[in-house]
């Protein structure tokens, strides 16, 4: 069920919707101060609910949530920028790539997960001290956890255990309070702690 546009943190924005092709909740984010699309779909409000505010960036966490992200290129003119290591499946013209470690707009910098996820990224979120992560873990009913093992390759188990090692190095890498996910509910205030939790195993 589709979500409309609110404020989950001060300057942040979440709103969710489903996926025109796959059918399942996406969230997207917002930051407002720095005009920040994350994994951007379009709101219940329409993408016209983003005329006239300041966007300046459209950054992906991996190369499958371009989502409404080219048509907000063309609305609003701002570019769209995405994992290197995902852009074989993007179009060159269209998307910008960078860098794991690359310092982007706003101070906002992406940290890989699992060498077999190559694009998985979460973006660390400085100035709000969160962390917005792609694919890698879901936040459905109150709890963590993955997508279900038919999403997960020949050897779910394998990849499950390379995931949450990827939250561990993240964890030691990176200090955060929140964290927002391209699939499910924002936990704020705790998400590090529930992060480390589900890392642990």
């Amino acid at each position: 069920m589709a979500e409309p546009i609110h404020e989950v943190l001060p300057g942040v924005l979440h709103w969710t919707a489903p996926h025109p092709s796959a059918g399942i909740e996406s969230g997207s984010h917002y930051l407002v101060a720095e005009g920040v699309l994350i994994d951007p779909i379009a709101p219940p409000e329409g993408l016209e609910w983003f005329d006239g505010r300041e966007v300046a960036e459209i950054l992906l966490t991996n190369r499958h949530h371009t989502r409404s992200a080219f048509d907000l290129r063309e609305r609003l003119g701002v570019p769209i920028r995405a994992p290197r290591t995902g852009m074989h499946d993007l179009p060159a013209d269209l998307v910008e790539p960078y860098d794991f470690g690359d310092e982007l707009i706003a101070g906002i910098r992406p940290h890989a997960i699992s060498a077999t996820w190559p694009d998985e990224t979460a973006l660390e979120l400085p100035r709000h001290r969160a962390v917005a992560i792609a694919d890698g873990v879901t936040h459905y009913d109150g709890a963590l956890g993955f997508f279900s093992d038919s999403l997960l390759g020949d050897d779910p188990e394998a990849e499950k255990q390379r995931l949450r090692e990827g939250f561990a190095r993240l964890l030691d890498n990176v200090d955060f309070d929140h964290l927002l996910l391209a699939h499910g509910t924002p936990i704020i205030g705790d998400g590090r702690a529930q992060l480390e939790r589900f890392a642990a195993g």
